[in-house]
């Protein structure tokens, strides 16, 4: 049980992460933009061994991660950017 929520939350980091990375972008946040991507570098690095030699429920879960991570990331972009706004 412990491999396969491992494998979801490596899913939602890792694509969390791509669509803070997106949303910076489009909104030209270089900090954000450098810390983001160095991050989906370093949990790909971890990541590409395990999904690729995976079982498909291991691919399943790390979709469902994915796309958790994906909704996540860009509602954490959106209140980061909402956030630095008031600030400044």
């Amino acid at each position: 049980m412990k491999s396969k929520i491992s494998v979801f939350i490596t899913g939602f980091i890792q694509v969390f992460f791509v669509v803070v990375n997106t949303y910076f972008t489009a909104k030209a946040i270089y900090l954000g933009v450098f810390l983001a991507s160095f991050t989906i570098s370093l949990v790909w690095t971890l990541n590409v061994k395990r999904t690729a030699l995976g079982t498909w429920a291991d691919r399943f879960l790390y979709a469902g991660g994915a796309s958790v991570g994906a909704v996540s990331g860009l509602a954490s972009g959106a209140f980061i950017l909402d956030f630095l706004t008031t600030l400044f």
